[in-house]
This record gives C-alpha cells, structure tokens and sequence, in this order.
C-alpha cells in the first residue's frame, strides 16, 4: 500500500494555489490510500537528472511533481505547479540522501552545473594577493563529515567570495548550505557541528543513498507523512499551522533532550521557542513520569499555547497529562485551596493606600516608587522584618537609600501591609508569594506537577518563579524555560539561580529566524544595537549570530503631517495587500496604545475593510487583526502595519519613571520600551510597514 509524504514547502505553497486547484490536489491525493503508482498515473519526466521523478495530472493545467522511489512504497509529494513549469522543474533536479543525516535533499542540479564553470574562470583570474578560495582551510575530510557531498564539495571548492554562498542558497541543500555558512563566517567543523545539534547523526557512510523510504522517514522537518485521506484532509485544512510544529533537527535535539535539572532555550523572535517548548511538553507527557504544566505571563499567551498542544497532539493521550494555563490562575488556584476566593485590592485603591502611607510616614518618596520597591525588592526577595530590609541587596534598584531611609520606606510599607492585613486585601502579587509558600510547603509526592514548561519567561517576575518552582520538586527535567530578554515587554527582571533554577551547562541558543525575512530582521536588529540587555543568569544576552535564510522587501518607514493623513494611508496600505491576493487574517496592525489602536481600527472599517480589535491570543479569522503591541506578543502576520511611531508616543511618557527619581529604572524603562517596538516589528513575516506623525520616535534606526 502506498504511503504519501508532503514536502514541507509545498504546505506553505498550497495555500496560495487557487481554489479550483486546491481542491483538485485533494481529490487526486485523496485516493492515495487505495491506488497504486500505475493506478494514479504517474508520469516520466523526460530529459530527467533524476529518473525517480513524476509528474502527476491536477486538473488541465496543473501537474504534480512526486519522488517515487525504485523500491518501497513512500511517494512524495514536492509540488503543483502549471503544466511546463513542473516537467521544468523536475527536470533539473535530483533528490539524494545526506551522508551525515540520512535524510532526504533535492537540490537543483543544473544550476549548480550551470554556475560552476562561470565561478571557476573567476577564480582563475583573481590576482595572487587577492582572497583565496573561501573555503581554503577546510579539509575534504571535515566536509564530508558534515555531510558535503562531492557535487557540492565541488562548487564549494571554487567558491571566492561570501556573496556567492549567499546567492547558491537558492539551489544548495538547505542543510548542506547551512554548514557551508556556518564555516564561511570563521566557525570551525566542530562548531558547525555543535550549532547543527542533532541534525549530524553519523559523519559516516551508514546512510544507504538509494534507499529514499528510509531517508524520507528520517525528516521530519522537512516532510509530513499522511497516513489516509482524513489526515490528508487535515494537513490541507491547515497547512501553515502543521508546517510550523515541523521541526529543524537542532529544534527537536532540544525538545528532546534530557537534563539533570532546569533547561533552557533562548533565541532571537521567530526561532522557533515556542513550538520547542510546545514540543517538549509532548515529549515529557508521553514519557510518562507525570504531569505537565505548561505556563506563560497572560491568558493571552496561554490560549495561544493551548492552541498550539491542540494543533500537536498526534493522539489525545498526550493532552491528558498536560496542563496550560497562567502563572496567576495557577496561583489563584492553590491559593483558594487553602484560603478560598482572594478579596482583590483594586488598582484606583492600591494608588489611594501607597498615597497615604507615603503622607502618613513623611517618607519622602512618590507612591509609585514605594510601590515598586515593595514588588521588586520586599516581595521579590521575601523580606519580612525591618532588619532584613535594612541588610537586603536592592540590586535593579537605582537610587541610593541609607540606614535612615530606608527605615522610612520600611514605615510606609508596613503601613501599606497593615492596611492590607485588616481590609483581607490580596493583590496578585501576594496571592501568587502565598500559593509558592503552600507549595513549597508540600512533599515531593505532593506536588501538583512532575514537569513545568515556561514559555516567554523573560517577562515573569520573582514571586512567579518562587510559585512554579515549587510546583514541581527538584528531579530530572523539572523545568523546562523558553524565552529571549530582548523582548521583555513587562517590568520584571530576575536572576534565575536567585529563585532555585540553576540552568550552567543546560542552555541552549537558536540562531535562524524562521518567520521573518532578513530586511525586517535585520532592520528590527537595530532597534536594539548598542542595549545591553541581561540573560537572567549573570550575564548579557546576545543576538549574534541571528539570522533569516528567507530574503524579502525592506520595511517602508513614512511619516506624516497629522494622524488622520497617517490613517489614510494605513487604509490605503492595507487594502492594497488585500488587492495582492493577502487574506484579511494575515494582516495586522499594531500600535502603542489601545486608544490609537482603536481610531487605526475605526479608519479600516470607515475605509470599507474588515478589521477587529484583537481579543483573545489568536488572529482574527475573517478580519484584520488590530492591537496594541502588547497584545501582538505571540503573533505573527504576513504583512504588519505599526501605526504611531511618533516621538512622543513611543516611549511613552506614561511607562516611564522619572530620572530624577531613580536613573537606573528609567534606563531599564526606556530599554522595555525599545523591546516593545521590536516585539511590534517582527511580528511581520513578508511586509512591515511604520508609520509615524511629526516627528519619528527616537528608536528607529536612522536612514543611510
């Protein structure tokens, strides 16, 4: 019995067939499962390099390109294109298995035989002191144990210049190509090695080249495998979304892996964080040692991540064991165990109590620092008495406070608790420090979770670490951390071994950008050159080495006299992706604030186009999706409008602490702002447009 297997790229392809074709393709494949390759009419590609390829009949125009191999039974499905261009591109390909890997690769092989010659005549003219082969220093030995096979061994041995690389991406191996760059930017094989992670399995010739059933089953990242008509149908319905669980072989080592203790993953915005941690909280369940939270900072973001375990789960089993949810209901939920329903302070009165306790004691500080050094140094650390905050490390904090000082907050903080203690007052805050002391309080056996996995963890706070920490006892693979400090968007900073999760030696980077084109990402990268941002393990985060292999337009940056002109120009964009064939659900439209975000949306549909304001943590269906930036964290559109990239706007006044009063969390303020833009920018993968009245914010890279 035949077996079907879709390559990755065609699922990101099929969605911009037309309709009538779209449907054919899932007719013809549909009887796959009760056809054999005669049955379905696979024809031969004349004149081809690879004689495993066919071509099969959609509809009158259209053909489909398979690999159908000598031997087994697993057909794959490359892809549809009209009539001539098919038989072309099939007939200047060959498919192969990687020597390192053992997984498939299909290459254009008359391109790389067309280029070749015309590179080595370049070489050959290049006068003596000029640059020597870009690969010069790198052994045959080391290439092939990577994976280089002879034909790209060869066209790698008469490249000069790093541009030249650059432009054989589009015909190379993808993996092939990867280590390639790798070496060509200084790095030695056994980095490349490293950086590859799982992806180099064998460095030998274990692989059998001409069994393609073997190797095909060996990529998951780069081929689905139907098994029937009915997942046929459901990799159709949604093809982006199973494309994106896919995985790239150093994602999956790091989903996989096992650890001692705590782990962690890090990398730059569209690396692939999340779908690791989402995959990785399978991996645990189905490993069955117990159950699985899996827990970020908002509701938002844990409904997007309870529909991304609902887009990953093979079966129901795995689900079974896994919880999704906040860190706050979590903590709310411990909390009434023992309490019941928290009497929750408002904000109006929170701001009210700070005011009098800070009049009360004559403390000299404004309510909204006493406040924060409630949250950031007294709550954070577990200070419970006037000594233990006199002796307390207010790290983060940048105002100088002696002996006597200090007293004084002390006094307008006691007075703020007093006043907490008799009202049966609870904040969020102090719910979640009282569910991390029941918890931390109970017996291993007693914990309520066996696995917890944190996904944007760069933006919880102390009292919220101390709470999931306690939720799972110290044991193998306890906690699992997903998260990059560049885009913090809230004002929480930790240091991680200060809360009881030690990741040295269990961490993990991700280098390329899987969402984003290289302009936007490299445009957005600027946002933040020259921050110095931590890691919340003693050290700086770096976004080094951050890359996207997918090329694209730059971002169109204009500004404007006022904002009405601003929004009609926004409506103008928006309908002009809409006329391009771009579905209303890939277009968004971020702003700083909800007010802005709310007019951005007003002008859309004033304009006649469809758009809502965003609510829950997935894009709009049938509409485009309009937010402020805050609430575009987790998203991610084809085409992305930021709206009010003005001076005065971003950063906001409003989000900012006051120099005067402490110069360290206005540096800090002014660096989550910056955070915020990028988080905005690189939500767009194909088309990002800023747009700004009277002046540009101050972040914005400057032109030329």
């Amino acid at each position: 019995m035949p077996t079907l297997a879709i390559d990755r790229d065609f699922l990101r392809e099929f969605a911009d067939l037309e309709k009538p074709v779209q449907d054919r393709v899932e007719e013809v494949f549909a009887k796959f499962d009760r056809a054999t390759h005669t049955g379905l009419h696979l024809e031969k590609v004349t004149h081809a390099r690879d004689r495993r390829f066919r071509t099969i009949r959609i509809g009158k125009s259209h053909r489909g390109v398979v690999l159908a191999p000598e031997s087994g039974d697993i057909y794959t499905l490359l892809k549809v294109l009209p009539h001539d261009e098919a038989y072309a591109w099939a007939a200047r390909r060959t498919a192969s298995v990687n020597s390192a890997t053992g997984r498939i690769e299909i290459r254009d092989s008359e391109a790389i035989d067309t280029v070749r010659p015309h590179l080595e005549q370049m070489a050959a003219t290049r006068q003596r002191e000029e640059p020597a082969e870009l690969f010069a220093e790198v052994a045959d030995a080391d290439m092939h144990r990577l994976g280089i096979d002879p034909q790209t061994l060869e066209f790698a041995r008469v490249l000069t210049d790093p541009v030249q690389l650059e432009t054989a991406r589009m015909f190379l191996p993808t993996t092939q190509w990867q280590v390639l760059y790798g070496l060509a930017t200084g790095m030695a094989p056994e980095q490349v090695w490293d950086e590859l992670g799982a992806a180099i399995t064998s460095g030998g010739d274990g692989f059998d080249p001409e069994d393609l059933d073997a190797a095909v089953r060996r990529s998951p990242d780069r081929v689905v495998l139907v098994d029937g008509p009915g997942e046929l149908m459901a990799v159709f319905a949604r093809p982006f979304d199973l494309w994106r669980v896919y995985l790239h072989p150093m994602q999956r080592d790091a989903a996989e892996a096992r650890h001692s203790g705590p782990a962690r993953v890090t990398g730059g915005p569209g690396t692939g964080k999340t779908v690791v941690a989402l995959h990785r909280a399978r991996a645990l369940a189905e490993r069955g040692a117990g159950p699985v939270l899996v827990t970020t900072f908002t509701s938002t973001l844990a409904e997007s991540l309870a529909a991304g375990m609902k887009v990953l789960a093979d079966t129901p089993e795995p689900l079974e064991a896994v919880t999704v949810e906040h860190v706050d209901k979590l903590a709310h939920r411990v909390f009434r165990e023992v309490h019941g329903p928290p009497q929750l302070l408002q904000n109006q009165r929170e701001r009210e109590l700070w005011t009098a306790a800070a009049e009360h004691t004559g403390a000299g500080f404004s309510p909204a620092f006493l406040a924060e050094e409630w949250r950031q140094v007294i709550l954070a650390k577990r200070i419970d008495s006037a000594d233990a905050y006199l002796a307390a490390k207010r790290t983060g904090r940048g105002r100088r406070l002696g002996a006597a000082q200090k007293a004084r907050v002390w006094q307008a903080v006691w007075e703020f608790q007093r006043e907490l203690r008799d009202g049966g007052l609870w904040t969020h805050e102090s719910v979640c420090a009282e569910a991390a002391r029941i918890l931390a309080e109970r017996a291993d056996d007693d914990k309520p979770y066996r696995h917890v996995v944190v996904d944007e963890a760069q933006d919880l706070g102390p009292e919220k670490w101390r709470l999931l920490r306690a939720a799972v006892p110290h044991a193998p693979d306890d906690v699992f951390i997903a998260g990059d400090t560049h885009q913090r968007i809230y004002a929480n900073r930790v240091s991680l071994r200060e809360v009881g999760v030690d990741v040295t030696g269990r961490s993990r980077r991700l280098r390329v950008n899987y969402r984003t084109t290289a302009q936007i990402l490299g445009w957005s990268l600027e946002l933040l050159h020259g921050e110095s941002i931590d890691d919340m393990d003693g050290g700086l985060e770096t976004l080094a080495g951050c890359r996207s292999e997918v090329s694209g337009l730059p971002p169109q940056l204009t500004g404007f006299a006022n904002r009405a002109a601003e929004l009609r120009a926004l409506a103008d964009t928006v309908r002009e992706w809409l006329g391009a064939d771009v579905l209303p659900s890939e277009i968004g439209v971020a702003a700083r604030s909800n007010r802005l975000a709310e007019e951005a949306a007003d002008a859309l549909v004033q304009a006649g186009v469809a758009a809502r304001m965003l609510r829950g943590g997935q894009a709009e269906e049938d509409a485009v999706s309009v937010g402020t930036m805050h609430r575009m964290k987790g998203l991610e559109f084809r085409c992305l409008a930021v709206v009010g990239a003005d001076a005065d706007r971003i950063p906001s006044a409003k989000a900012l602490t006051p120099e005067s009063e402490d110069a360290v969390a206005h540096a800090n303020d002014l660096q989550r702002e910056r955070c915020l833009l990028f988080v905005a920018c690189t939500r767009a993968r194909e088309l990002l447009n800023v747009t700004w009245q009277g002046e540009p914010s101050p972040f914005l890279p400057k032109a030329g």
